[in-house]
């Protein structure tokens, strides 16, 4: 009902109304984008950015920092099975403003009596193969307001998943952050903005076979699966204004952006 009501743009995408892609074509391409990862092992999956836009490297993450929103637009990080497989570290809590953020990052007291949950755009989960990744997972720049049911709910499950398919696949590559835009409700002094939904895209580009997947979740609690919320990431491209992986090959990134297969990623 949410994607049919609010976003019927996002069903001329899930349902393919673009150009296909020829099956030699593909095979081409295909076969170029995996002599380019060979020659360029350290593959630059940021979306795309001005100068103007504030970035902030962390051990194993990075994020575009919008000060309006006080808040991440967006936090992208590479996430093997390697790192989950060494996922010891405890939780640490530490919840604090990123003095790395020029501007200012919004603290945890804006947090404080809202009803909302101190949501990580990336999952504590994923950053714990080392002490360090723990921690900065905490940083203020890193969470967004979410609703307790979705925070602990399909929020986290979703989290769950993207760890089964960097185990399952080697190395994936994921994007997140909750969808800014004019007359979100705010908490706090910070006036952090609180998004009506969020979005993660998730990028598996290392072969046998090359695939992509998003998803857009309303900021609420749902007993649904999350492939019902599965959508093309040319989807999310057209919410968001924001052009994931652009470091692909063109016509590889065409084809893997406009398609969706669920059965490539269900377990």
């Amino acid at each position: 009902m949410f994607l049919k009501i609010v976003f019927p743009s996002l069903f001329l995408f899930w349902f393919g109304l673009f150009p296909s892609v020829k099956e030699s074509s593909l095979k081409s391409t295909v076969k170029t984008a995996h002599l380019s990862a060979q020659e360029n092992p350290s593959f630059d999956y940021l979306p795309a950015h001005s100068e103007s836009d504030e970035l902030v490297k962390h051990t194993a993450f990075i994020l575009c920092y919008s000060e309006p929103y006080e808040q991440a637009k967006w936090v992208a990080y590479r996430l093997t099975a390697e790192m989950c497989n060494n996922n010891g570290e405890e939780r640490t809590n530490n919840f604090r403003a990123d003095k790395d953020v020029i501007t200012g990052s919004a603290s945890p007291d804006d947090y404080k009596k809202s009803g909302y949950d101190r949501g990580h755009l990336c999952p504590a989960g994923d950053m714990g193969w080392s002490e360090q990744t723990m921690s900065e997972s905490f940083l203020m720049s890193n969470m967004s307001p979410q609703k307790p049911g979705f925070n602990r709910g399909i929020w986290k499950r979703l989290e769950t998943d993207v760890r089964g398919w960097a185990k399952e696949n080697e190395e994936i590559y994921v994007v997140a952050a909750g969808v800014l835009e004019d007359s979100l409700p705010v908490i706090g002094v910070d006036k952090v903005a609180v998004p009506r939904y969020y979005y993660k895209v998730i990028l598996d580009y290392k072969l046998p076979e090359y695939k992509a997947i998003a998803f857009v979740m309303p900021n609420e609690g749902s007993k649904q699966s999350v492939f019902d919320f599965a959508v093309s990431v040319d989807s999310v491209e057209h919410l968001t204004g924001i052009d994931f992986f652009p470091a692909l090959p063109d016509s590889l990134e065409d084809y893997l952006e406009s398609h969706i297969d669920i059965s490539k990623w269900e377990k």
